[in-house]
C-alpha cells in the first residue's frame, strides 16, 4: 500500500509500505476513503513531538470501509462505513471508565496513538486497535466530507473549548483564533445558547468564515483588540474565552478578555512556555482549563450533523487526491495565504 511516512523533522515521503493487517483479535483494518491533515501533523514535522519516530505513517483522522476484522470484534463487519477518530480507547481502564480515554492506559497512557505511537491514517489502509470501543458507524445520509471533521477538529473545539469552558445560555464567548478548531468552537457554542460569540483573528477570510459559522461579532487583531472586545461586552469582558491557536500571546489575549468569575478554555497546542499574569488573574476568580480531546462527544455530534444542525462540511475548503498529498500539506501549512481551513484527501 501507499502511505505518508515521517522520516524526521521536515522530512516525509509518500511511498510503498507493507499493507496494514489484523495483528490482534480486537483489530480491524479500514480502507481509507477520506482523511485530512491536522495542525498536530505540522507540529510533528516541526520536530515538536519526540515520540514520533522515523518510519511512522502520519495521520489520525479517517472515514473508510472495514476490509478485515479480528476474531474478537463483535460490533463491526467487513463492508461497514466507519469514522476513525483521533483517540483509541480500550473501554476498560480507569481513565476510559471515567470518560477520559485521552489517557487510556491500555494503549500506552495516551489515547492519541494513530500517527503518533502506531501507524496512522494518511495511507490506503490503516489498522485500528480496540475497534469495538474506538470506531463509530457513519449514519446513512452523512457524507465523508461531513464525517471526517468529527474525527478530531469538531470534538476538540466542542469538548476542550465549549464544554470545558462551561458555556451556558445567555453568556458571552470570545474565540481567539478562527482556524479549524476555533471555528469548530464557534460552530458549537450555539448548542449551549451563547448570546454573543466574538471571533478574533488576524486573517479576514477566517473572520468572514466565523460569521458564516455563527459568530455574532468579529475583531481583527490589532493594537486595540482587547479594548474592542471589552467594548462589545459592556465593559465587563466575556464569560468564556477560548484560546484556539497555541501561542503565548494568544493565551495572554484570552486571559485579558475574561471577566471576574469567567473561564479560559485553552485548546491550542503550545510549543513554548507561557508566563501568565497570575498576580492579576487570581483575584478575579478565573478558571483555566486545558487538555487533549477525548472524542466522547462524537455520537452527539454525529446526530447533530445527521439532523442538519451542524454543517460540518463547511470546514473543508480544499480537496486533493492522495498523490497530491505534498501539495495538500503546502496549502494547509500556509493556510492563511491560501484561504484554507481544512483539506480533504481521497484516493
Amino acid at each position: 500500500m501507499k502511505a505518508l511516512v515521517y522520516h524526521g523533522p521536515g522530512l516525509k515521503s509518500w511511498e510503498d509500505v507493507p499493507d496494514a493487517t489484523v495483528d490482534e483479535p480486537t483489530d480491524v483494518v479500514v480502507r481509507v476513503d477520506t482523511t485530512t491533515i491536522c495542525g498536530t501533523d505540522l507540529h510533528i514535522l516541526g520536530g515538536d513531538v519526540a515520540a514520533v519516530t522515523d518510519g511512522r505513517i502520519l495521520g489520525h483522522e479517517a472515514v473508510g470501509t472495514v476490509v478485515a476484522v479480528g476474531e474478537a470484534v463483535k460490533g463491526f463487519a467487513v463492508g461497514d462505513r466507519v469514522l476513525v477518530p483521533a483517540i483509541t480507547r480500550c473501554g476498560r481502564c480507569s481513565y476510559c471508565q471515567a470518560g477520559m480515554p485521552s489517557h487510556c492506559q491500555t494503549v500506552g497512557g495516551v489515547g492519541w496513538i494513530l500517527g503518533h505511537l502506531i501507524d496512522g491514517t494518511q495511507a490506503e489502509l490503516v489498522r485500528v486497535p480496540y475497534a469495538d470501543t474506538s470506531l463509530y458507524l457513519v449514519p446513512d445520509g452523512v457524507s465523508d466530507e461531513q464525517a471526517i471533521f468529527l474525527a478530531d477538529s469538531l470534538p476538540t473545539g466542542y469538548e476542550v473549548g465549549v464544554l470545558a469552558g462551561r458555556v451556558r445560555p445567555g453568556q458571552t464567548v470570545a474565540v481567539v483564533g478562527a482556524g479549524a478548531v476555533g471555528l469548530a468552537a464557534v460552530l458549537t457554542t450555539g448548542l449551549w445558547g451563547a448570546s454573543k460569540v466574538i471571533a478574533i483573528d488576524s486573517n479576514r477570510f477566517r473572520l468572514d468564515k466565523a460569521l458564516e459559522f455563527g459568530a455574532t461579532d468579529v475583531v481583527e487583531v490589532g493594537p486595540d483588540t482587547v479594548a474592542e472586545v471589552i467594548a462589545l461586552t459592556d465593559g465587563l469582558g466575556v464569560d468564556v474565552a477560548i484560546e484556539a491557536v497555541g501561542y503565548p500571546q494568544t493565551l495572554l489575549t484570552a486571559a485579558a478578555l475574561v471577566r471576574p468569575g469567567g473561564r479560559i478554555a485553552n485548546v491550542g497546542v503550545h510549543g513554548a512556555p507561557v508566563e501568565l499574569p497570575m498576580q492579576d488573574l487570581w483575584i478575579h476568580n478565573v478558571t483555566l482549563t486545558m487538555g487533549l480531546v477525548d472524542t466522547v462527544s462524537i455520537p452527539t455530534l454525529l446526530t447533530m450533523v445527521a439532523s442538519g444542525k451542524i454543517p460540518a462540511e463547511k470546514m473543508g475548503t480544499h480537496s486533493f487526491t492522495f498523490d497530491q498529498i505534498d501539495e495538500a500539506y503546502d496549502v494547509f501549512k500556509n493556510a492563511a495565504a491560501n484561504s484554507a481551513l481544512k483539506v480533504i484527501l481521497r484516493p
